[in-house]
């Protein structure tokens, strides 16, 4: 089964460019994948990512996201005490058969 996660970030006034420019490079290999399973959307003043991956892989893949995270939050504003700098949503994939 597959997992779809859809994390929302908010870059401070100013680091827009730099954030996406990070997550773009850090993304890369699953980004240009062949089915792409990563994807990037700038709404507003957030920055959406979206990935797809194996439930096999789902918590190292999280965790290796998380190590990431910390490197990137100095560009980030919290949205709340309790998510902090990011908004995440992860369930399953519903696939077409």
């Amino acid at each position: 089964m597959k997992k779809m996660s859809i994390i929302r970030f908010r870059p401070k006034n100013g680091c827009m460019d730099e954030f996406i420019e990070a997550s773009l490079k850090f993304s890369k290999d699953r980004g240009t994948a062949v089915p792409p399973t990563h994807f990037l959307m700038k709404s507003g003043d957030e920055v959406i990512a979206v990935v797809i991956r194996d439930s096999d892989i789902l918590q190292e893949s999280m965790s290796g996201g998380v190590d990431w995270l910390d490197t990137q939050r100095h560009l980030l504003e919290e949205f709340n005490e309790v998510d902090r700098h990011t908004i995440p949503l992860t369930g399953d994939l519903i696939e077409y058969k």
